[in-house]
């Protein structure tokens, strides 16, 4: 049985690693998009009819792109990371810490959605748009590992 997965895993390489490219762009899409969003929200005062459309879209983006991305993202970049035997070297170390950091990031943005659709504006807009470069630094991370491959 593991001799058949590990083939169709071989034969199939380029679709996963396609495809996880495309999800993982989606998913950096939405990490960029969602801190941005809010700082719109917070503009609008809290019982306005536009407070009420801020919190659709914010859960439309994260319930129709954000999730989904993040899981099939997931998915295909372990499948991948089983199939070339990345699992024991050290820069996939240091990728799979920063990719498990981003989706903490997105679990504390989805809690933040929540807080705002309560009413609560915790964080000042400036401060979120520097919490929106986040996605950015991990992104860096993650492409350095993968393509220079340091250690």
């Amino acid at each position: 049985m593991i001799d058949l997965v590990n083939w169709v895993l071989s034969v199939t390489y380029l679709w996963l690693k396609a495809g996880h490219v495309i999800f993982v762009i989606f998913w950096m899409a939405g990490l960029f998009m969602l801190p941005r969003v809010f700082v719109y929200h917070q503009e609008t005062a809290p019982e306005s009819p536009d407070n009420a459309l801020w919190i659709a879209r914010e859960q439309r983006l994260l319930k129709i792109i954000m999730w989904p991305s993040m899981a099939v993202s997931w998915v295909l970049g372990l499948l991948i990371a089983w199939q070339m035997g990345y699992f024991g070297q050290s820069w996939f170390h240091v990728k799979l810490s920063a990719v498990l950091a981003l989706s903490a990031y997105q679990f504390w943005l989805a809690g933040y959605a929540q807080a705002l659709e309560r009413g609560e504006r915790r964080w000042s807009g400036k401060m979120l748009r520097i919490v929106n470069e986040v996605p950015g630094l991990a992104a860096a991370v993650i492409v350095i590992m993968v393509i220079v491959r340091p250690f």
